[in-house]
């Protein structure tokens, strides 16, 4: 795998820290499978991060937004004792899985069904940043003819 050093970014610019830190940790983490993940649009300014936790009950979950990112882990409470596995297949190991949010994308709830933990975002655009339209009027100046 290539390694970049991303210090000349750092070097020549300012106020994009965040940008340069989210590219480095895309850049320099390990890649990990566990547990799989969708993220898919489901409207103009929304989205849904859908995680595959089969095993882990609601109170084995936690859900944090903390500097910008989205972190979710599990952590399976201790099993009962007394049970035999002939094969165990279903993993319940503990998970950490880090999201980084953009700019205006605010968690707007989550909820697990089925195996799945939910997580919906909204963009929400400051009025500031919105587009705006710029009326054109449509006034003639008259020019004034001078008698001479």
């Amino acid at each position: 795998m290539r390694n970049f050093d991303l210090t000349p970014l750092y070097r020549a610019s300012v106020g994009f820290d965040r940008m340069a830190d989210v590219m480095d940790r895309a850049l320099s983490a390990d890649i990990a499978s566990y547990p799989p993940y969708n993220i898919e649009k489901t409207g103009e300014n929304a989205y849904r991060i859908s995680i595959a936790v089969a095993g882990f009950g609601a109170d084995d979950l936690n859900v944090e937004v903390k500097d910008g990112a989205v972190i979710v882990s599990g952590r399976k409470s201790p099993e009962e004792e007394g049970r035999t596995f002939l094969h165990r297949g279903i993993a319940t190991r503990a998970f950490e899985r880090r999201f980084t949010l953009a700019d205006h994308v605010r968690v707007d709830g989550a909820s697990h069904e089925d195996g799945m933990l939910n997580i919906d975002l909204i963009r929400e655009i400051p009025e500031a940043l919105k587009p705006r339209r710029i009326a054109i009027s449509k006034t003639v100046k008259a020019v004034e003819k001078l008698d001479s």
